[in-house]
């Protein structure tokens, strides 16, 4: 037990002993079965990973998250109960019930996998069944999914979502990957690229967009298809160079006249926009969640080193403007917090086909939001930590002492590991958060056009009503 109290802002409130309206005693426990492993088996490793000459995770890390069944709560809320009791999967750590998983534990496990303040590490481990896995349990055939859920719910295979293409990232509309089929009927043969494509280098199947109609169908003209990946003829794939998330396996995919049976097909034909857009919810509060603890760390250890660092004869956080600028800083993340976890409670409440209309607009602004107060964030505490945040030597090395917190110990690595960190992982991993899953400025403009077009059809309805009434 630590003779210290937690320093401010290192946890969400709940996990600080605050009461909440939102977490029972099934969360907390949660929460304290989960930390140690994920500490141990991950965030252990996370730093060096990510600086690694191949910038990636070992594979016995995935190995040992897929043994403890700790790969399963990057699915949306509820799990696939039915699929996980057949394969013998009845708990999770802690004896949580794969039945009583709600969105409240998602959104502490990504809250957790991210506690290291880097995101490509626990990104590397679970992008890929978090947003892959999800379009063939709720539209796949039960052949297609009777192929393939086993091997990636127990961890055997890997699977990726593979939306974006050079030309087409938040216009989703706009892909240009084409699916054709073959004479006979019983083939596509898909000709294209794809980019920035989380974990597709050692993905050995991809959910992916195809334009299956015309050109120029746009939304109308794009199917899913489960297309194979490694070493499927046809397929060829190069890890991309990125200035945040390294170790998340971000990939360029050409394909070639790659030939794929139609049963691969997820749901009906031309019909994959619909399908795609039930995923965001549970893309954008995972984004947000991450990106969420990523401020947090940085903030919270910004404020341990301003207590412990001097300047003109005191503390650094005796200085009115180091308050001011936490004050600010810290008012923007708890009040973001606060944000997410009542998103992840409405998506405990409302059922997926309501959640998806009346929260989209929202999703996309709160996962905008949280790259905002990254930033805001990072900066407060790139320039709190002074000429320590920007060299490799002397008090740079203050990591080492253990008078320092994980939290501390993590950031102050990540800003000194190199004279150019701070670019690599605090500003360079602050973009990361704010353009996958739909760029910042396009998820502004989409929250105010959904609450418009929301509030449009609501008004309708009213009138209408009224006028029966008459």
């Amino acid at each position: 037990m630590s003779s210290k109290a937690p320093i401010p802002f290192s946890d969400p409130p709940a996990l600080m002993g605050l009461p909440s309206p939102y977490f029972t005693p099934s969360h907390l426990n949660w929460a304290k079965a989960i930390r140690p492993f994920i500490t141990k088996n991950l965030h252990s490793l996370a730093i060096e990973s990510e600086q690694s000459p191949t910038a990636t995770v070992p594979e016995s890390v995935f190995s040992t998250f897929a043994k403890h069944h700790m790969l399963i709560p990057a699915l949306p809320a509820p799990l696939p109960i039915a699929w996980l009791k057949k394969l013998g999967i009845h708990t999770l750590l802690g004896g949580l019930k794969v039945e009583d998983f709600d969105s409240l534990h998602g959104y502490i496990y990504g809250d957790e996998m991210t506690r290291s303040g880097l995101a490509g590490p626990p990104g590397s481990l679970t992008t890929g069944i978090a947003f892959g896995l999800p379009l063939i349990l709720k539209f796949g055939s039960a052949q297609l999914q009777e192929r393939i859920v086993p091997d990636i719910l127990l961890g055997s295979k890997r699977i990726c979502i593979a939306i974006t293409e050079p030309e087409a990232g938040s216009d989703v509309a706009g892909i240009v990957t084409t699916a054709k089929k073959t004479p006979d009927g019983k083939h596509y043969i898909i000709n294209g690229t794809k980019k920035w494509i989380t974990n597709g280098i050692w993905s050995d199947y991809a959910s992916m967009a195809v334009r299956t109609g015309p050109p120029g169908s746009g939304a109308a003209g794009i199917s899913m298809l489960l297309v194979p990946l490694k070493n499927h003829p046809g397929v060829s794939m190069r890890r991309l160079k990125v200035a945040g998330q390294i170790s998340a396996g971000t990939t360029f995919i050409e394909l070639d006249d790659v030939k794929v049976p139609v049963a691969n097909l997820i749901g009906k034909e031309n019909s994959g926009m619909k399908y795609i857009m039930t995923n965001f919810n549970h893309e954008r509060l995972a984004v947000a969640t991450g990106t969420t603890r990523q401020a947090r760390v940085a903030l919270s250890s910004a404020f341990e080193y301003v207590m412990k660092r001097e300047a003109f004869g005191k503390p650094l956080v005796e200085q009115p403007v180091v308050r001011h600028r936490l004050a600010k800083a810290g008012a923007l993340l708890e009040s973001l917090t606060a944000w997410v976890e009542h998103f992840a409670y409405l998506m405990t409440r409302l059922p997926a086909e309501e959640a998806d209309v009346k929260l989209g607009g929202l999703t996309a602004l709160l996962k905008a939001q949280a790259g905002i107060v990254f930033k805001e964030c990072a900066d407060t505490a790139v320039l709190l930590f002074g000429g320590n945040g920007f060299t490799t030597t002397g008090q740079g090395m203050i990591a080492e002492s253990e008078l320092f917190s994980f939290a501390l110990f993590v950031f102050l690595m990540m800003v000194n590991y190199r004279a150019d960190w701070l670019y690599t992982v605090l500003y360079r991993e602050v973009p990361g958060t704010r353009i996958p899953g739909g760029s910042e400025d396009v998820l502004l403009d989409l929250a105010v056009r959904q609450l418009l077009k929301i509030y449009t059809i609501q008004t309708k309805m009213l009138e209408d009503a009224m006028i029966a009434k008459l």
